[in-house]
């Protein structure tokens, strides 16, 4: 494991456009708070808008007169990515950070999107996809630093070409697990055709740990008659101190390799504990799971079939 990234200061943002799916709760909010606290401009797309509504009032009572927009998407609708992508590009306003968080965990039983695709696989990463093509003049036009957020999960994953998307075969962690190590794909990759393409944009990838967020809540009780037991479980680890830890602490790799200079592209960030479960964050080698370059370029090629989109061909 390496060192410990002991920087975590965050350069003065004023002046800087930043767009953070997921920011409703969790460690999108924690992270926007921070962003509005270095003085950038927030635009905040959520499927909630009473939730979206909440969020904003916090942020500006830790940052009175934070620069707050909400926007309406449904990551697991492609016409809603779509639409927000043409209303911002509309705009015409250049983007500097675009932070990829939003996602759905663990569901028991399989759902699919409005497109037909698994929730978890078509929201956590198809819907992300979907965005950074729709917003790609803008983040070309901001020399934009793209951070796409994975999970521990994603060692774990292998791709499956002939049921990627668990038609066959439906396991809620397997598919978890998948949706995360497409995100970490999708980011490594972004990277490598920015830089071959003279994009300027720099892609990294952040994993915040065991964190105590709403996902241990809404995925697993999707669909059931009873709660879940996870989030049961999660708070009495964390009133231990034992393998999770709070907003404030998960944030932190998403937050360096958001806002450091010394974040590069092409790289893997998280905590530096046990198993990262926990620590405070550090640069992760690459999981084996991600290190096939074929399979990049395989998910990038079927991505942009299943978001119906296309990036500047490399």
């Amino acid at each position: 494991m390496r060192a410990a990234l002991k920087d975590l200061s965050v350069p003065d943002l004023s002046g800087k456009l930043a767009v953070v799916t997921g920011a409703s709760d969790g460690v999108g909010l924690g992270l926007a708070a921070r962003l509005a606290r270095a003085g950038a401009e927030l635009v905040l797309p959520v499927r909630n808008p009473r939730k979206g509504a909440a969020a904003v009032e916090r942020i500006r009572a830790g940052v009175p007169g934070a620069a707050v927009t909400l926007r309406d998407l449904d990551l697991a609708a492609l016409d809603s990515v779509a639409a927000l992508g043409r209303t911002l590009r509309d705009e015409g306003r250049p983007i500097h950070v675009l932070v990829n968080n939003a996602g759905v965990m663990t569901p028991p039983t399989r759902h699919t999107t409005a497109d037909g695709l698994e929730l978890q696989f078509g929201t956590n990463h198809i819907g992300h996809v979907a965005l950074t093509a729709g917003l790609l003049p803008l983040l070309r036009a901001g020399g934009a630093r793209v951070t796409t957020m994975s999970s521990s999960a994603a060692r774990y994953a292998r791709l499956d070409w002939d049921d990627l998307q668990a038609e066959r075969r439906y396991s809620p962690v397997r598919a978890y697990n998948v949706s995360k190590l497409a995100n970490l794909l999708f980011g490594l990759e972004l990277d490598r055709r920015s830089r071959a393409a003279g994009w300027g944009i720099t892609s990294n990838v952040a994993h915040p740990g065991t964190t105590l967020t709403n996902l241990y809540a809404s995925g697993p009780n999707l669909g059931r008659a009873r709660p879940s037991p996870q989030k049961a479980i999660m708070g009495r680890l964390a009133s231990w101190g034992v393998f999770v830890h709070g907003v404030d602490a998960g944030m932190q790799p998403a937050l360096y390799a958001v806002t450091s200079p010394g974040a590069a592209g092409g790289r893997f960030y998280g905590p530096d504990g046990v198993g990262q479960f926990t620590g405070g964050p550090t640069e992760l080698p690459i999981y084996r799971s991600a290190r096939n370059p074929e399979d990049s370029v395989r998910l990038w090629d079927v991505s942009e079939q299943l978001a119906g989109v296309t990036f500047a061909a490399v």
